[in-house]
């Protein structure tokens, strides 16, 4: 297991943070930091690129 992990600030939105504390819960993680990673590798390795950054989904820039 990679033991690279470094501490980053980053700024998301409150229901985005409650929706990763809910997958963490769901899926028996240790909390919404791990989420975060599984999600990230996610679109690291098995995601397409042109899916998650073809367009501009910011749900709150309407």
């Amino acid at each position: 297991m990679n033991k690279n992990k470094v501490i980053e600030t980053f700024e998301i939105e409150s229901d985005q943070l409650d929706w990763l504390r809910d997958m963490a819960r769901e899926h028996g993680l240790v909390d919404a930091a791990k989420a975060l990673r599984v999600v990230l590798d996610y679109a690291m390795y098995d995601g397409d690129e042109d899916e998650v950054f073809g367009s501009i989904r910011c749900r709150r820039c309407g």
